[in-house]
């Protein structure tokens, strides 16, 4: 697995946990909140042979509205499950600190441009199935 795909996946996890108390701050109720926006948090950069960078960013955040009904022909389900996505990033590249050598010192990371509640892509998100 590529570095940024893991990177990519892992964001949806970090953001949440970045991200509550800066909402809780701005006045946002979290509890009835259904949306998806981009949201600033912090994270460590790190990867073997490397010492960690703290970095801060932009990622998607939220909740979208997501139902299913059972119906009586195959496939027996009607669903329609969206999630907070990228719409639009760019990747940034930075420089971890002392790493050893013949370690590659560069990291690359998404940065959240626009998000939208959407199908999941498992090109920018890590989407789990039933």
């Amino acid at each position: 697995m590529k570095l940024q795909h893991l990177v990519l996946g892992s964001l949806p996890l970090l953001l949440l946990v970045g991200c509550l108390s800066a909402l809780r701050t701005s006045g946002i109720n979290l509890r009835t909140f259904i949306g998806c926006a981009v949201r600033e948090f912090t994270f460590l950069a790190k990867k073997p042979g490397c010492k960690g960078l703290r970095i801060t960013t932009d990622a998607c955040w939220g909740r979208c509205q997501t139902w299913e009904k059972p119906v009586l022909e195959p496939p027996y389900i009607e669903a329609y499950h969206r999630v907070c996505t990228y719409n639009e990033t760019k990747l940034v590249t930075v420089k971890l600190p002392r790493c050893a050598p013949n370690v590659d010192p560069f990291y690359t990371y998404p940065v959240a441009i626009r998000c939208d509640c959407d199908v999941c892509s498992t090109a920018t998100t890590e989407c789990e199935t039933a």
